[in-house]
């Protein structure tokens, strides 16, 4: 009788039903009570069927000439935020497009292996994360639920979020930007001590007559276009040509003298007298000196107490990062430039470094990030996240980090971007708030762009996730063998 009943109303219907109301309060429980069962079905997304779910456009725009974030629509309405890695190309993602047409981008694994042979180390892996951050979204909001939650839960509720400060040759100028970011309430720190602040300076640096030091002592340590391992390359960020690679750290003949560390030292030091002792306090970008200034420079920065000194050289020399690891009180950080797990686990096993920073943008996405991450705590060493992007690539790594126990802290490089958080809604403002990331319970990345404030900062309006279509039918023989 009740099978029948329930055929013949329906089990909405039956369950509002005299008999459903009884049954229920026999039970001894309001389960089904008309607010929970309307809750229930207003917490469906009736409009997506996960397995019916097709991949049909890819779109992209371009923040500021330089930030770029894709859009995958579907088939069945609901679309997905990615962000191509910071000053890399919009076509690394566009020329992947057809090869993810028609894709079910619930298979998220599925997609990525189909792809990640067109990502490499740097800027060149912006693609294909972009793609695998925008599958995250979209399988999120399918199953209306948030990325973390799929990644097996969260750890945390907020990210911790370490501030970038852009790097000047005036002590005094450097300093009151360190005062803005502990006044905003940021319990972590980072600043470039690069070799620049000595240009102009007798004394200070040894190098070959008539060599360039603009070009080498005072480029950056890291990666991008001048720490790339032989046979990887790619183009630079639109606008501007391709960067050459420039001669490694080693190669450059360049070393500091006493009189160099000396004034770096007082650098360091002005910064220590702002914030304080009490609080991390990492650095980056030294310039393309020799393993063994490295070392000097390293040994002469410990009495600061440094959480982290960051690329010292390039960070496929194995080797070499031991070296200088094995001879610093002070540890050693690595990893914004490498792809895919299997690199990492070198330097992991190796202990060449004390911690790894993948960026998410170019170390293979959200899950492969998350592997990283679980695989470096195996081998005792913790994560850090380098992010120097928008809030779509802000937010695909909080979702990653509060999933992953190994993570200690986030880099937010856009402090001084008083527009950076009016791009999406949805979320707790400020995004940034004394320093901490609020991880989002909506589906998905959980955001949502502000179309308008985005639109402020395009080439054009007509740029806004214009058509595509010219990259549709993309094609070559990807096969990786025979």
């Amino acid at each position: 009788m009740k099978k029948s009943l329930e055929k013949y109303l329906g089990r909405r219907s039956f369950l509002k039903s005299a008999a459903g109301l009884s049954a229920a309060t026999a039970a001894g429980v309001g389960f089904w009570a008309d607010k929970t069962l309307d809750a229930a079905v207003q917490n469906t997304n009736r409009s997506s069927s996960p397995t019916a779910l097709r991949i049909t456009d890819l779109r992209v725009l371009t923040i500021a000439g330089r930030y770029h974030i894709i859009r995958i629509d579907t088939n069945q309405g609901i679309s997905g935020l990615g962000e191509v890695r910071d000053g890399a190309s919009k076509t690394y993602a566009l020329f992947l497009k057809s090869r993810i047409l028609g894709e079910n981008p619930c298979n998220i694994e599925k997609i990525f292996r189909k792809i990640r042979q067109f990502g490499g180390t740097g800027r060149a892996a912006g693609g294909v994360t972009a793609i695998e951050e925008a599958c995250w979204d979209l399988a999120g909001k399918a199953y209306n639920v948030p990325v973390y939650q799929m990644l097996g839960g969260r750890y945390r509720d907020r990210i911790r979020c370490y501030c970038d400060t852009s790097p000047s040759a005036d002590p005094k100028v450097f300093a009151e930007q360190i005062k803005r970011r502990k006044d905003l309430g940021f319990t972590w720190f980072k600043m470039d001590v690069r070799t620049s602040i000595l240009a102009g300076i007798p004394g200070t640096l040894a190098q070959p007559l008539g060599s360039d030091l603009d070009s080498i002592a005072q480029a950056p340590g890291r990666g991008g276009a001048g720490a790339q391992p032989p046979g990887r390359g790619g183009p630079g960020a639109p606008g501007r040509p391709a960067r050459v690679p420039g001669p490694e750290h080693t190669f450059t003949g360049v070393e500091i003298t006493d009189k160099g560390i000396a004034l770096m030292q007082d650098f360091v030091s002005g910064v220590r007298d702002v914030i304080g002792y009490d609080v991390p306090l990492s650095t980056d970008h030294f310039g393309r000196i020799g393993t063994n200034s490295i070392i000097k420079l390293g040994k002469a920065f410990e009495k600061f107490n440094l959480a982290w000194m960051e690329d010292p050289v390039p960070w496929y020399r194995t080797e070499l990062l031991k070296q200088i690891t094995r001879e610093l009180d002070v540890a050693t950080c690595t990893g914004e430039d490498i792809y895919l797990l299997p690199a990492f686990e070198v330097l992991c096993k190796e202990h060449a470094v004390d911690i790894i920073n993948p960026d998410l943008s170019t170390s293979g996405g959200i899950l492969e990030t998350k592997r990283i991450v679980d695989m470096a705590q195996t081998y005792g060493i913790p994560s850090t996240f380098h992010m120097a992007g928008m809030p779509v690539c802000a937010f695909a790594n909080v979702h990653c980090a509060a999933a992953s126990e190994g993570f200690i802290v986030q880099e937010n490089h856009s402090v001084d971007l008083p527009w950076w958080d009016a791009l999406v809604d949805g979320v707790e403002k400020p995004v940034l708030n004394k320093g901490f990331i609020r991880v989002p319970d909506g589906p998905g990345l959980g955001i949502r762009l502000n179309e308008d404030a985005i639109k402020q900062h395009l080439a054009q309006p007509s740029d806004y996730f214009a058509p595509t279509t010219e990259w549709d039918n993309e094609r070559s023989g990807d096969n990786l063998y025979t």
